[in-house]
């Protein structure tokens, strides 16, 4: 067991970057007029890196020169990760995909194509089918923002590969009818209201929709943020256990040691009260970041929260903090509440329209975080008293410290020593 645990977190290494808690994103803004579609998607320099191999010269490093010479490949990609249909029927793509341009987030550099597409007749009802990365990536998502004419953004979280989704836009203005040519008192004007299938198709979004798109990124992002993942592991794997002081009948000292927990509820309340701490803290930082209240330095935030995990992971096999380690991790978890706001800064969400994706998003990290404990906890409860146990609570703190101070040296450094 001991070997299995440290192959897997082995694999963690090598599958972790120096930005490990951030998802692959691309960032959609979509625009609707008339019978024209026009898009700009962002996509991460690291993630065509890893499908088209632009670092032509392997250094480790992408130069300007390098991805604006494969830019018709990074535009062909992005055309074929993107297609429309209105009202059933499928756009066609028209226009040159725009100047070769770079944009930065919060994680890095992203190369820039502006799309279009022409539809037979004005929108009404507009599906977007998403597939980029669907083939390379699964933990790939599509923040997109859209709208008709220039109405505030909606958003949506999209999956590659998961068909055709409707981008529910506000109804087209009704049309007039021409004015009747004949003269006389009973001459009208008439007015020709939008079918009622119609209007009843294209209604303003469901918030309800939107926000259980936010639960699922919220999910979605926590179990695939690896340093958050070693995190909550460090926490948990000694809540079975409890601190007691025996007499040494060699030395006549007193000394203190880490014992298996005979009793549940202390365990529960542990968990819980390790969890309530965690939730609270990154509920707050997430919350003051998105609202650009605090803003601090992007590898600032990357770098104290692989620090976090390091000695989250060394107090366990030299304690420090062994009572109360929920003050420890309300401490670490207003860092890691910066690293969460990162998933929705980037979506450039406006301010008013933040509330329901806080509360969506938070609430799908809780539920994720809470999938890891329902895993881990029994598990860990049933083999608490084993000698195995002892060995994978020793050797698997000590394997998440070293994972994670690698981490914590190329984020300071902005270095590459693992893959990812």
């Amino acid at each position: 067991m001991i070997r299995r645990l440290l192959a897997a977190l082995a694999l963690l290494a090598v599958a972790g970057s120096a930005a490990a808690h951030k998802a692959s994103d691309a960032y959609v803004t979509l625009r609707v007029a008339g019978a024209d579609v026009t898009a700009r998607l962002d996509i991460a320099l690291r993630d065509l890196d890893r499908d088209l191999d632009l670092d032509a010269n392997a250094d480790d490093r992408l130069s300007w020169g390098e991805v604006r010479t494969r830019w018709s490949d990074i535009a062909a990609l992005a055309r074929a990760g993107l297609a429309t249909r209105a009202d059933g029927t499928p756009c066609t793509p028209s226009g040159p995909d725009g100047a070769s341009a770079l944009a930065t987030h919060s994680d890095g550099r992203y190369a820039v194509v502006h799309l279009a597409w022409h539809c037979a007749a004005p929108v009404q009802r507009l599906d977007l089918d998403y597939r980029l990365f669907a083939r390379t990536d699964p933990t790939h998502r599509g923040i997109v923002r859209y709208a008709r004419d220039e109405a505030p953004l909606q958003l949506a979280v999209l999956s590659p590969g998961a068909g055709p989704v409707r981008l529910r836009l506000p109804a087209l203005p009704a049309a007039p009818a021409p004015a009747s040519s004949e003269a006389g008192p009973l001459a009208t004007t008439v007015t020709i209201a939008a079918a009622p299938a119609a209007s009843a198709d294209i209604e303003a979004p469901s918030g309800l929709a939107a926000f259980g798109g936010f639960v699922r990124e919220g999910i979605h992002h926590i179990l695939i943020g690896y340093d958050h993942i070693l995190f909550l592991l460090s926490l948990l794997l000694p809540s079975v256990w409890q601190r007691r002081r025996e007499l040494d009948r060699a030395t006549g000292a007193r000394r203190t040691r880490w014992v298996p927990a005979t009793a549940a509820r202390p365990v529960l309340v542990g968990v819980l009260q390790v969890v309530t701490a965690f939730t609270l803290a990154h509920s707050i930082t997430l919350a003051l970041s998105v609202l650009g209240i605090v803003d601090p330095p992007s590898r600032w935030v990357e770098s104290t929260i692989a620090a976090s995990v390091v000695l989250a992971a060394l107090n366990n096999v030299w304690p420090v903090i062994a009572e109360a380690r929920w003050k420890l991790t309300f401490v670490f978890g207003l860092v890691h509440g910066f690293g969460f706001a990162s998933a929705l800064k980037d979506a450039g969400l406006a301010r008013g329209d933040l509330a329901a994706p806080l509360l969506g998003f938070n609430l799908g990290v809780e539920i994720g975080q809470l999938c890891i404990v329902a895993l881990v906890l029994p598990l860990a409860w049933s083999l608490r008293a084993t000698r195995t146990y002892r060995g994978a609570f020793a050797g698997g703190s000590l394997a998440i410290a070293g994972v994670a101070a690698l981490w914590l040296v190329q984020r300071i450094f902005d270095l590459s020593l693992i893959a990812g």
